[in-house]
Protein backbone atom coordinates (compact mmCIF):
# COMPACT_ATOMS: atom_id res chain seq x y z
CA UNK A 1 0.00 0.00 0.00
CA UNK A 2 1.07 3.60 -0.54
CA UNK A 3 2.95 5.21 2.33
CA UNK A 4 1.02 8.41 1.71
CA UNK A 5 -2.16 6.68 2.91
CA UNK A 6 -0.71 6.09 6.34
CA UNK A 7 0.87 9.55 6.41
CA UNK A 8 -2.56 11.02 5.69
CA UNK A 9 -4.13 8.92 8.45
CA UNK A 10 -1.53 10.12 10.97
CA UNK A 11 -2.23 13.70 9.86
CA UNK A 12 -5.96 13.22 10.43
CA UNK A 13 -5.31 11.88 13.93
CA UNK A 14 -2.91 14.70 14.83
CA UNK A 15 -5.21 17.45 13.60
CA UNK A 16 -8.17 15.80 15.33
CA UNK A 17 -6.17 16.05 18.58
CA UNK A 18 -5.46 19.72 17.83
CA UNK A 19 -9.17 20.24 17.19
CA UNK A 20 -10.02 18.56 20.52
CA UNK A 21 -7.54 20.72 22.44
CA UNK A 22 -8.78 23.92 20.78
CA UNK A 23 -12.41 22.99 21.39
CA UNK A 24 -11.70 22.39 25.07
CA UNK A 25 -10.01 25.80 25.34
CA UNK A 26 -13.00 27.53 23.79
CA UNK A 27 -15.40 25.61 26.06
CA UNK A 28 -13.49 26.92 29.11
CA UNK A 29 -13.27 30.54 27.99
CA UNK A 30 -15.19 31.62 31.14
CA UNK A 31 -13.85 29.02 33.58
CA UNK A 32 -12.25 30.60 36.66
CA UNK A 33 -8.53 29.90 36.86
CA UNK A 34 -8.46 27.82 33.65
CA UNK A 35 -5.17 27.66 31.75
CA UNK A 36 -5.27 27.05 27.99
CA UNK A 37 -3.42 24.20 26.28
CA UNK A 38 -1.70 23.86 22.92
CA UNK A 39 -1.04 20.74 20.85
CA UNK A 40 2.48 20.34 19.47
CA UNK A 41 3.37 18.11 16.49
CA UNK A 42 6.53 16.30 15.41
CA UNK A 43 7.31 14.00 12.49
CA UNK A 44 7.53 10.25 12.96
CA UNK A 45 10.24 7.88 11.76
CA UNK A 46 11.55 8.35 8.23
CA UNK A 47 12.29 5.40 5.93
CA UNK A 48 15.84 5.42 4.57
CA UNK A 49 15.85 4.97 0.78
CA UNK A 50 19.51 5.73 0.19
CA UNK A 51 22.25 6.13 2.75
CA UNK A 52 24.69 9.03 2.79
CA UNK A 53 27.98 8.54 0.94
CA UNK A 54 31.37 10.06 1.72
CA UNK A 55 33.39 11.83 -0.97
CA UNK A 56 36.27 9.60 -2.24
CA UNK A 57 38.40 8.80 -5.31
CA UNK A 58 37.43 11.95 -7.15
CA UNK A 59 33.66 11.62 -6.55
CA UNK A 60 31.57 13.83 -4.35
CA UNK A 61 29.57 12.74 -1.37
CA UNK A 62 25.84 12.00 -1.50
CA UNK A 63 23.14 12.95 0.98
CA UNK A 64 20.76 10.43 2.54
CA UNK A 65 17.36 10.00 0.89
CA UNK A 66 14.48 9.51 3.33
CA UNK A 67 10.71 9.35 3.07
CA UNK A 68 8.77 10.46 6.10
CA UNK A 69 6.04 8.22 7.52
CA UNK A 70 3.70 10.84 8.93
CA UNK A 71 3.14 13.08 11.95
CA UNK A 72 2.41 12.50 15.61
CA UNK A 73 1.33 14.56 18.63
CA UNK A 74 4.57 15.37 20.44
CA UNK A 75 2.84 16.82 23.48
CA UNK A 76 0.15 19.12 24.85
CA UNK A 77 1.60 22.11 26.71
CA UNK A 78 -0.28 24.17 29.29
CA UNK A 79 0.02 27.96 29.17
CA UNK A 80 0.26 29.37 32.71
CA UNK A 81 0.13 33.00 31.65
CA UNK A 82 -1.79 35.26 34.08
CA UNK A 83 -5.52 35.55 33.36
CA UNK A 84 -7.57 38.73 33.59
CA UNK A 85 -8.93 39.90 36.96
CA UNK A 86 -12.62 40.03 37.68
CA UNK A 87 -13.83 41.96 40.73
CA UNK A 88 -16.51 40.15 42.73
CA UNK A 89 -16.37 42.05 46.07
CA UNK A 90 -16.84 38.71 47.89
CA UNK A 91 -14.50 38.48 50.86
CA UNK A 92 -13.88 34.77 50.25
CA UNK A 93 -12.80 35.23 46.61
CA UNK A 94 -9.04 35.42 46.16
CA UNK A 95 -6.81 35.96 43.15
CA UNK A 96 -3.11 35.17 42.82
CA UNK A 97 -1.17 37.96 41.12
CA UNK A 98 1.95 36.20 39.91
CA UNK A 99 3.16 32.62 40.27
CA UNK A 100 1.83 30.04 42.67
CA UNK A 101 -1.12 27.79 43.45
CA UNK A 102 -3.55 27.43 46.33
CA UNK A 103 -3.08 24.15 48.20
CA UNK A 104 -6.36 22.26 48.62
CA UNK A 105 -6.86 19.00 50.52
CA UNK A 106 -9.27 16.56 48.89
CA UNK A 107 -9.54 13.48 51.07
CA UNK A 108 -5.99 12.24 51.61
CA UNK A 109 -4.63 13.99 48.50
CA UNK A 110 -3.40 17.56 48.20
CA UNK A 111 -4.32 19.28 44.93
CA UNK A 112 -3.30 22.69 43.63
CA UNK A 113 -5.44 25.31 41.92
CA UNK A 114 -5.42 28.88 40.64
CA UNK A 115 -9.19 29.20 41.05
CA UNK A 116 -9.81 31.17 44.26
CA UNK A 117 -13.60 30.99 44.39
CA UNK A 118 -13.93 29.84 48.01
CA UNK A 119 -16.72 29.79 50.57
CA UNK A 120 -17.43 28.55 54.10
CA UNK A 121 -19.13 25.27 54.99
CA UNK A 122 -21.23 24.48 58.08
CA UNK A 123 -18.09 23.94 60.17
CA UNK A 124 -16.58 27.29 59.22
CA UNK A 125 -13.99 25.65 56.93
CA UNK A 126 -12.79 27.51 53.84
CA UNK A 127 -13.66 25.23 50.91
CA UNK A 128 -13.68 25.12 47.10
CA UNK A 129 -16.92 24.64 45.14
CA UNK A 130 -16.06 20.89 45.00
CA UNK A 131 -15.59 20.70 48.78
CA UNK A 132 -11.79 20.76 48.88
CA UNK A 133 -10.32 22.20 52.09
CA UNK A 134 -8.08 25.23 51.59
CA UNK A 135 -4.73 24.86 53.35
CA UNK A 136 -2.79 27.42 55.38
CA UNK A 137 -1.73 28.23 58.92
CA UNK A 138 -4.08 29.10 61.77
CA UNK A 139 -3.27 31.88 64.23
CA UNK A 140 -3.04 31.26 67.96
CA UNK A 141 -5.06 33.10 70.60
CA UNK A 142 -2.65 36.03 70.49
CA UNK A 143 -2.89 36.36 66.70
CA UNK A 144 0.57 34.91 65.95
CA UNK A 145 0.92 32.71 62.85
CA UNK A 146 3.69 30.09 62.68
CA UNK A 147 4.39 29.72 58.96
CA UNK A 148 7.08 27.12 59.71
CA UNK A 149 4.51 24.69 61.09
CA UNK A 150 2.54 22.06 59.13
CA UNK A 151 -0.35 23.08 56.90
CA UNK A 152 -3.83 22.81 58.36
CA UNK A 153 -7.39 23.25 57.14
CA UNK A 154 -8.27 26.94 57.41
CA UNK A 155 -11.30 27.52 59.62
CA UNK A 156 -13.04 30.80 60.37
CA UNK A 157 -16.03 29.86 62.53
CA UNK A 158 -18.41 32.61 63.58
CA UNK A 159 -17.69 31.67 67.21
CA UNK A 160 -14.05 32.74 66.86
CA UNK A 161 -13.15 34.87 69.88
CA UNK A 162 -10.50 37.42 70.65
CA UNK A 163 -9.68 36.91 74.33
CA UNK A 164 -9.64 39.73 76.84
CA UNK A 165 -6.33 41.23 77.94
CA UNK A 166 -5.64 43.29 81.08
CA UNK A 167 -4.25 46.79 80.81
CA UNK A 168 -0.59 46.74 81.77
CA UNK A 169 0.51 49.98 80.17
CA UNK A 170 -1.24 53.31 79.67
CA UNK A 171 0.08 56.65 78.49
CA UNK A 172 -0.80 60.34 78.59
CA UNK A 173 0.45 63.13 76.36
CA UNK A 174 0.17 66.88 76.01
CA UNK A 175 1.20 69.93 78.03
CA UNK A 176 0.80 70.96 81.67
CA UNK A 177 0.73 74.79 81.96
CA UNK A 178 3.80 76.14 83.74
CA UNK A 179 1.99 79.38 84.61
CA UNK A 180 -0.92 77.68 86.44
CA UNK A 181 -1.28 78.86 90.06
CA UNK A 182 -0.36 76.47 92.85
CA UNK A 183 -3.25 74.23 93.82
CA UNK A 184 -4.66 73.99 90.29
CA UNK A 185 -6.06 70.48 89.70
CA UNK A 186 -6.48 68.88 86.27
CA UNK A 187 -8.48 65.60 86.20
CA UNK A 188 -7.99 63.17 83.34
CA UNK A 189 -9.19 59.60 82.86
CA UNK A 190 -8.73 56.61 80.57
CA UNK A 191 -10.68 53.34 80.22
CA UNK A 192 -8.78 50.23 81.27
CA UNK A 193 -9.59 46.50 81.43
CA UNK A 194 -8.96 43.67 83.87
CA UNK A 195 -8.04 40.09 82.92
CA UNK A 196 -11.71 39.16 82.42
CA UNK A 197 -12.32 42.08 80.08
CA UNK A 198 -14.28 44.19 82.57
CA UNK A 199 -13.96 47.89 81.89
CA UNK A 200 -12.73 50.20 84.61
CA UNK A 201 -11.71 53.84 84.66
CA UNK A 202 -8.30 55.05 85.65
CA UNK A 203 -8.47 58.63 86.99
CA UNK A 204 -5.37 60.81 87.24
CA UNK A 205 -5.36 64.07 89.16
CA UNK A 206 -2.57 66.51 88.21
CA UNK A 207 -2.05 69.06 91.06
CA UNK A 208 0.17 72.14 90.60
CA UNK A 209 2.84 72.57 93.23
CA UNK A 210 5.68 74.97 93.71
CA UNK A 211 8.15 72.41 92.32
CA UNK A 212 6.02 71.11 89.44
CA UNK A 213 3.00 68.79 89.37
CA UNK A 214 1.92 65.97 91.65
CA UNK A 215 0.10 63.03 90.03
CA UNK A 216 -2.37 60.81 91.94
CA UNK A 217 -4.21 57.80 90.52
CA UNK A 218 -7.57 56.79 91.99
CA UNK A 219 -9.70 53.76 91.35
CA UNK A 220 -8.84 50.06 91.42
CA UNK A 221 -5.18 50.92 90.84
CA UNK A 222 -3.76 53.61 93.09
CA UNK A 223 -0.43 55.37 92.96
CA UNK A 224 1.23 58.73 93.31
CA UNK A 225 4.15 60.50 91.71
CA UNK A 226 5.65 63.92 90.93
CA UNK A 227 6.62 65.67 87.73
CA UNK A 228 9.25 68.38 87.40
CA UNK A 229 10.13 70.31 84.29
CA UNK A 230 13.23 72.13 83.08
CA UNK A 231 13.21 75.85 82.33
CA UNK A 232 12.75 75.09 78.63
CA UNK A 233 9.57 73.06 79.30
CA UNK A 234 11.04 69.59 78.85
CA UNK A 235 10.42 66.88 81.43
CA UNK A 236 13.12 66.67 84.10
CA UNK A 237 11.83 63.81 86.28
CA UNK A 238 8.83 61.62 86.99
CA UNK A 239 8.14 60.22 83.52
CA UNK A 240 6.74 56.92 84.82
CA UNK A 241 3.95 56.25 87.33
CA UNK A 242 3.81 52.73 88.81
CA UNK A 243 0.39 51.73 90.18
CA UNK A 244 -0.45 49.22 92.88
CA UNK A 245 -2.20 46.77 90.52
CA UNK A 246 0.86 46.36 88.34
CA UNK A 247 -0.11 48.92 85.71
CA UNK A 248 2.48 51.41 84.46
CA UNK A 249 1.49 54.87 83.24
CA UNK A 250 3.86 56.52 80.78
CA UNK A 251 4.08 60.30 81.25
CA UNK A 252 7.42 60.78 79.51
CA UNK A 253 6.03 62.80 76.59
CA UNK A 254 4.42 65.48 78.76
CA UNK A 255 5.78 69.01 78.50
CA UNK A 256 5.57 72.06 80.77
CA UNK A 257 5.16 75.18 78.64
CA UNK A 258 3.18 78.21 79.79
CA UNK A 259 -0.27 79.08 78.55
CA UNK A 260 -1.25 75.65 77.14
CA UNK A 261 -3.40 72.99 78.82
CA UNK A 262 -3.55 69.99 76.52
CA UNK A 263 -2.81 66.94 78.68
CA UNK A 264 -5.01 64.02 77.60
CA UNK A 265 -5.04 60.23 77.68
CA UNK A 266 -3.28 58.56 74.75
CA UNK A 267 -3.24 54.77 74.68
CA UNK A 268 -3.66 51.63 76.78
CA UNK A 269 -2.92 48.01 75.85
CA UNK A 270 -5.89 46.21 77.43
CA UNK A 271 -9.02 45.02 75.67
CA UNK A 272 -12.38 43.40 76.19
CA UNK A 273 -13.24 40.04 74.61
CA UNK A 274 -14.74 40.17 71.12
CA UNK A 275 -16.38 37.91 68.55
CA UNK A 276 -15.44 37.70 64.88
CA UNK A 277 -17.62 39.86 62.64
CA UNK A 278 -15.75 39.98 59.30
CA UNK A 279 -12.33 39.53 57.77
CA UNK A 280 -10.15 40.91 55.01
CA UNK A 281 -7.20 39.39 53.19
CA UNK A 282 -3.83 41.05 52.82
CA UNK A 283 -1.42 40.78 49.89
CA UNK A 284 0.74 38.43 52.00
CA UNK A 285 -2.18 36.04 52.54
CA UNK A 286 -2.95 37.12 56.11
CA UNK A 287 -6.62 36.82 57.05
CA UNK A 288 -7.25 39.82 59.29
CA UNK A 289 -10.36 39.46 61.44
CA UNK A 290 -12.47 42.38 62.65
CA UNK A 291 -13.94 41.74 66.09
CA UNK A 292 -16.89 43.18 67.97
CA UNK A 293 -14.57 44.96 70.42
CA UNK A 294 -13.39 47.19 67.57
CA UNK A 295 -9.97 45.57 67.22
CA UNK A 296 -8.39 43.58 64.40
CA UNK A 297 -6.20 40.51 64.73
CA UNK A 298 -4.76 37.88 62.34
CA UNK A 299 -6.80 34.69 62.37
CA UNK A 300 -4.91 32.72 59.74
CA UNK A 301 -2.74 32.85 56.66
CA UNK A 302 -3.18 31.35 53.19
CA UNK A 303 -0.41 29.11 51.86
CA UNK A 304 0.81 29.15 48.26
CA UNK A 305 2.72 26.38 46.49
CA UNK A 306 5.32 26.88 43.76
CA UNK A 307 6.81 24.29 41.39
CA UNK A 308 10.08 24.01 39.52
CA UNK A 309 8.15 22.94 36.40
CA UNK A 310 4.46 23.95 36.51
CA UNK A 311 4.06 22.53 33.00
CA UNK A 312 4.64 19.07 34.46
CA UNK A 313 1.50 19.22 36.61
CA UNK A 314 -1.35 16.87 35.74
CA UNK A 315 -4.85 18.28 35.39
CA UNK A 316 -7.17 16.68 37.94
CA UNK A 317 -10.46 18.36 36.99
CA UNK A 318 -12.23 21.15 38.80
CA UNK A 319 -9.48 23.57 37.71
CA UNK A 320 -7.09 21.60 39.95
CA UNK A 321 -3.71 19.97 39.36
CA UNK A 322 -1.76 17.18 41.00
CA UNK A 323 1.99 16.74 41.16
CA UNK A 324 3.89 14.37 38.88
CA UNK A 325 7.46 13.11 38.76
CA UNK A 326 8.29 15.89 36.28
CA UNK A 327 6.63 18.82 38.07
CA UNK A 328 8.86 18.64 41.11
CA UNK A 329 7.68 18.69 44.70
CA UNK A 330 5.45 21.50 45.93
CA UNK A 331 7.44 24.31 47.56
CA UNK A 332 4.96 25.69 50.07
CA UNK A 333 5.40 29.17 51.53
CA UNK A 334 3.75 32.52 52.13
CA UNK A 335 2.41 34.74 49.33
CA UNK A 336 4.91 37.31 48.11
CA UNK A 337 7.98 35.33 49.21
CA UNK A 338 10.60 33.54 47.08
CA UNK A 339 8.97 34.36 43.76
CA UNK A 340 5.41 33.51 44.78
CA UNK A 341 2.66 35.90 43.78
CA UNK A 342 0.61 38.11 46.07
CA UNK A 343 -3.08 37.76 46.86
CA UNK A 344 -5.93 40.11 46.05
CA UNK A 345 -9.17 39.71 47.97
CA UNK A 346 -12.59 40.21 46.40
CA UNK A 347 -11.38 39.25 42.92
CA UNK A 348 -10.97 36.14 40.76
CA UNK A 349 -8.53 35.19 38.03
CA UNK A 350 -10.43 34.40 34.85
CA UNK A 351 -9.48 32.00 32.06
CA UNK A 352 -6.43 32.99 30.00
CA UNK A 353 -7.97 31.67 26.77
CA UNK A 354 -7.46 34.08 23.85
CA UNK A 355 -10.51 33.58 21.63
CA UNK A 356 -8.91 35.19 18.58
CA UNK A 357 -5.94 32.80 18.80
CA UNK A 358 -8.23 29.81 19.42
CA UNK A 359 -10.42 30.57 16.41
CA UNK A 360 -7.26 30.86 14.31
CA UNK A 361 -6.11 27.48 15.63
CA UNK A 362 -9.57 26.12 14.83
CA UNK A 363 -9.17 27.19 11.18
CA UNK A 364 -5.64 25.75 11.03
CA UNK A 365 -6.81 22.43 12.47
CA UNK A 366 -9.73 22.29 10.05
CA UNK A 367 -7.61 23.06 6.99
CA UNK A 368 -4.94 20.61 8.11
CA UNK A 369 -7.57 17.92 8.48
CA UNK A 370 -8.96 18.71 5.03
CA UNK A 371 -5.50 18.64 3.45
CA UNK A 372 -4.70 15.24 4.94
CA UNK A 373 -8.09 13.98 3.77
CA UNK A 374 -7.09 15.11 0.26
CA UNK A 375 -3.86 13.07 0.55
CA UNK A 376 -5.90 9.96 1.30
CA UNK A 377 -8.31 10.69 -1.56
CA UNK A 378 -5.45 11.21 -4.01
CA UNK A 379 -3.71 8.02 -2.86
CA UNK A 380 -6.96 6.14 -3.35
CA UNK A 381 -7.24 7.46 -6.92
CA UNK A 382 -3.69 6.29 -7.64
CA UNK A 383 -4.54 2.83 -6.35
CA UNK A 384 -7.66 2.82 -8.47
CA UNK A 385 -5.55 3.55 -11.54
CA UNK A 386 -3.27 0.64 -10.67
CA UNK A 387 -6.22 -1.72 -10.33
CA UNK A 388 -7.61 -0.57 -13.66
CA UNK A 389 -4.36 -1.42 -15.50
CA UNK A 390 -5.64 -4.98 -15.82
CA UNK A 391 -9.00 -5.12 -17.52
Amino acid sequence: MLRSLFSGISGLRAHQTMLDVTGNNIANVNTTGYKSSQAMFSDTLSQLVAAAGAPQNGTGGTNPAQIGLGVRTAGIATNFQQGAAQLTNRSTDMMISGDGFFAVRSGTETLYTRAGSFSFDANGQLVTPEGGLVQGWAADAAGAVDTNGPLTDLRLPIATLMGAAPTLNASFEGNLPADAPAGTVLNRSIDTYDAAGNKAQLNLAFTRTAAGWDVAATGADAGTGSLTFNADGTLASGGTLALAGGMTVDLSTLTGYAGITSVESKTQDGRAAGTLQSFTIGADGTLLGSFSNGLKQPIGRIALAAFSNPGGLEKAGGSSYRTTVNSGAAQVGTPGSNGRGTLTGGALEMSNVDLSAEFTSLIIAQRGFQANSRVITTSDEVLQELVNLKR
